[in-house]
């Protein structure tokens, strides 16, 4: 089993900012984020060149279904497909029951 992760050659997007850069993950932690990072020993490295690395996304168009449609998904439910889907943040649009 790999002692982390280290993601090589990747362009990272961050607040508004794509560079080309290493990211090294240790102990489901971001430890390190440089433009050009030495793999430790024991560590995976995946050469990500041509490809986007992200930060964690918002989902604006949650829909919880709750109150009323929870046979369709609840708060729990909906929360653990976010997380499933490596969304950190989402946030609830309002369903309403009837029309206005």
């Amino acid at each position: 089993m790999p002692n982390g992760i280290l993601i090589k050659n990747a362009q990272m997007v961050n607040e508004g900012l794509v560079q080309e850069g290493d990211l090294l993950i240790r102990d489901g932690r971001i430890e390190r984020c440089d433009r050009d990072i030495t793999a430790p020993s024991g560590v995976e490295v995946i050469d990500a060149r041509g490809r986007y690395l992200l930060p964690g996304m918002i989902d604006d168009q949650v829909h919880f279904r709750e109150p009323g449609l929870t046979h369709k998904g609840d708060i729990g439910s909906e929360s653990r497909a976010a997380v499933a889907g490596a969304l950190p943040v989402s946030w609830k649009c309002p369903i309403p029951l009837r029309p206005p």
